[in-house]
């Protein structure tokens, strides 16, 4: 299935997986948002970790949001960007 296709109607239930898992802003960046994304993508997801949010939170929402949409999910926080591209991720990443 293709990933933005797994996203449709899911908007509100990544919100509440996001703030549950310590996590704010949860954004669309990559494939989904370029309107590229294919069978077999994933769906990228960008989120600003909020303090004390660990790796276990992250991975946590990893887990969460893949049962959820069906499909492998990739959580990144802007901090994990090459800097070569955060700043057009940033600029580019669509509120979920």
């Amino acid at each position: 299935m293709k990933p933005s296709l797994a996203l449709r109607g899911k908007e509100e239930a990544i919100r509440e997986l996001a703030a549950r898992r310590r996590t704010a802003n949860p954004r669309v960046f990559g494939s989904v948002l370029h309107g590229s994304d294919k069978d077999g993508s994933d769906l990228d997801i960008l989120v600003d970790a909020l303090p004390g949010t660990t790796l276990f939170d992250l991975g946590g929402l990893t887990e969460d949001l893949t049962e959820l949409v069906g499909i492998p999910v990739d959580v990144r926080t802007p901090q994990e960007l090459h800097e070569r591209f955060r700043d057009t991720v940033l600029a580019e990443a669509r509120p979920v």
